[in-house]
């Protein structure tokens, strides 16, 4: 929650008392005799939010949900949310009912920033949107298009365990901020895919990224009360939505522009990045909506923020695990050493027999659910019923994902670090499996799966292939700081100091 809400909330209780009589007046008559699922007490004007106050969201989330039950009913300020926290209650929402929940409510942050869902990640069901999740499973994100960009990954790849050699021999204490060097990675990797070439620009995209990540949490004053004038002037955060949205469409607009004017000026031979298949798209004017530059640049910010995020995140938190459990450690880099000794580099070419290091991707996205622990909020488009609770028109439904990847009657030893869990098991992360399901499922599952997935494997087979790790002096396994920060992702608190040590040679 951004900090004027703490601010303002005290301030807005006597001054918002007609949103809540309005509030009252519209949904307390809607939901007058239905069922709704229980949920914890309230408070006037600011309803549930109080709760949220002692933990990170997902965490108060899920320990509310242990008293109320597997399906909850909250209000956020004005708004009325559901909540469900078991894999039945996940299952029922984005497969027995997906076509009830497969739009997205836009809050008055993500409105603004997403210049109304133009991209695919909130864009609200209908045609556009079949039309846009079409470009980017069919053109964009394909198993085979995402096998086609493989030279790209192995090539960031080596760039990475440089950046890592090269920063240690210039610290002379030998620790290197490994998240730093991940999020480099992560970006350049990103934007060389689907640009065709790297650019300049980290540090800003990185910036934008950061605001994007805190603004768009649900939890700004505007979000918690979007029929209030009042909280609109209190909080200045619906004013930073409206700059960072003209930022981003402004710096989208100067990278594609960078982008047409190099392929167009130079006579050799390049590599096409997905920008220009979708430039490719639009030229040939099949499509039912035009693909405008518009929609151009929010699918790119869309691939470009979710690709980089997730990644990252989930690439930050495998190295600490891996730091709090040596076994873990050896185990996995004795196979990745089996696999690529004896080559010139660490390749995609032996991922496939990689089996214990795919466990332990599989084991991070579980315990930290890095793509959001709390999955992107849905909306019911009709009434309809969840585990026999009415679920009325238009209310906001948010899956705590994290909460059910660590569910113990769905997994052993769920709050513990154990790749073993997937040796042999068909749980995966596609969406079929409700008890797992980090990218979603359904008609809005992440359509950026497979393109974070390669990233990720490729580059952490690299770091523990290249190199030993140790933690910094006096630092125990069990004493790395593994806190959390909010955001839209699970992002690790502090950054991530390591001390690596070269074990094979660098290619």
């Amino acid at each position: 929650m951004d900090n004027d809400a703490y601010y303002y909330l005290l301030s807005l209780l006597p001054l918002c008392y007609y949103v809540t009589r309005l509030y009252r007046a519209s949904f307390g008559c809607r939901s007058h005799g239905l069922r709704l699922p229980p949920g914890p007490w309230q408070l006037p004007v600011i309803g549930s939010l109080h709760h949220l106050f002692r933990a990170l969201p997902h965490r108060a989330l899920r320990d509310l949900s242990r008293r109320h039950g597997p399906l909850m009913f909250l209000k956020f300020g004005e708004n009325p949310v559901i909540i469900a926290s078991t894999a039945q209650a996940a299952k029922e929402i984005m497969k027995t009912h997906d076509s009830v929940f497969c739009t997205r409510p836009l809050s008055s942050s993500v409105k603004v920033t997403s210049k109304n869902g133009m991209g695919i990640v909130f864009a609200p069901y209908g045609d556009h949107w079949r039309q846009m999740r079409k470009i980017c499973f069919v053109e964009l994100l394909s198993a085979k298009r995402v096998g086609s960009c493989r030279p790209v990954r192995e090539e960031e790849a080596i760039r990475l365990i440089r950046s890592v050699s090269s920063a240690s021999e210039s610290d002379g204490e030998q620790l290197v901020n490994l998240s730093k060097l991940v999020a480099a990675y992560v970006t350049d990797t990103a934007v060389h895919t689907i640009m065709g070439r790297r650019f300049k620009e980290n540090d800003t995209f990185l910036r934008y990224l950061d605001d994007a990540v805190r603004l768009v949490d649900g939890f700004t004053l505007p979000d918690l009360f979007p029929s209030s004038r009042l909280a609109r002037a209190l909080s200045g955060a619906l004013r930073q939505a409206e700059v960072l949205g003209e930022s981003l469409m402004a710096f989208m607009g100067s990278v594609i522009g960078e982008h047409l004017v190099t392929r167009n000026s130079s006579d050799e031979p390049h590599q096409d990045g997905l920008i220009d298949v979708l430039m490719r798209i639009q030229g040939e004017g099949d499509l039912q909506f035009p693909l405008t530059m518009s929609s151009i640049k929010a699918v790119i910010w869309d691939l470009l923020s979710g690709g980089t995020e997730i990644a990252t995140t989930t690439l930050q938190w495998a190295m600490a695990e891996l730091m709090r459990n040596p076994s873990v450690m050896s185990r996995a880099q004795a196979e990745v050493r089996a696999a690529f000794m004896g080559q010139m580099k660490a390749s995609e070419d032996g991922l496939s027999e990689l089996s214990y290091l795919q466990c332990i991707v599989k084991e991070t996205l579980r315990l930290h659910t890095t793509p959001g622990p709390l999955l992107i909020p849905r909306e019911s488009r009709d009434d309809c019923k969840i585990l026999g609770y009415d679920v009325p028109k238009g209310t906001t439904v948010i899956v705590n994902a994290w909460a059910i990847c660590r569910d113990p009657k769905c997994w052993d030893e769920p709050e513990a670090f154990v790749p073993e869990r997937f040796l042999g098991s068909t749980r995966d992360y596609k969406g079929n499996n409700f008890e797992f399901i980090p990218f979603g499922a359904g008609r809005r599952s992440c359509p950026g799966m497979l393109f974070g997935i390669a990233n990720m494997q490729l580059a952490l087979a690299s770091l523990l292939f290249y190199f030993d790790w140790g933690l910094p002096d006096g630092v125990l396994p069990a004493e790395l700081d593994m806190g959390e920060t909010m955001g839209v992702t699970a992002r690790r608190k502090m950054d991530l100091w390591l001390r690596p040590a070269l074990r094979v040679p660098l290619p």
